[in-house]
């Protein structure tokens, strides 16, 4: 029986750092590996875990933040999107509050107002996602 080709299933977080009801910015981590860059915090789908167990995991590794999922924001799925492989993306927004600090395959981790991202050095489609957030925001 021949394997069912099928894309990778990531999940990606648009982190909202918040001080009480401050907002301090997005969070975005620098990689460790390639493609070198910007990120959303995020990472692939494990078998048998949901897609919003994997954002917050990812984000827990990534960012050492406990977060909460405010909503789904949409599916990503442009073939092009990762320069590896054919991935599919869940993107939430997130919320947490605390002080992030790098872990997992994450280099640097920074907090950025909307005004000052830095979309220019943003990897995969995160600079598409964060326009469209942007703009619904």
């Amino acid at each position: 029986m021949k394997e069912p080709k099928t894309p990778y299933l990531a999940v990606d977080g648009i982190l909202r750092l918040w001080e009480g009801e401050r907002f301090k910015g997005i969070v975005l981590i620098e990689r460790l590996y390639a493609p070198e860059g910007l990120a959303l915090p995020g990472g692939f789908v494990e078998v048998g875990e949901t897609v919003e167990s994997a954002v917050l995991r990812e984000i827990k590794e990534e960012t050492g933040l406990d977060a909460r999922i405010n909503r789904l924001f949409g599916v990503y799925s442009d073939p092009k999107r990762d320069p590896r492989f054919h991935v599919v993306s869940v993107v939430f927004v997130c919320d947490a509050e605390g002080e992030p600090k790098a872990g997992d395959d994450a280099k640097r981790v920074r907090v950025y107002k909307l005004e000052d991202l830095p979309l220019d050095l943003l990897v995969f489609d995160h600079k598409s996602i964060l326009l469209d957030y942007m703009k619904k925001c």
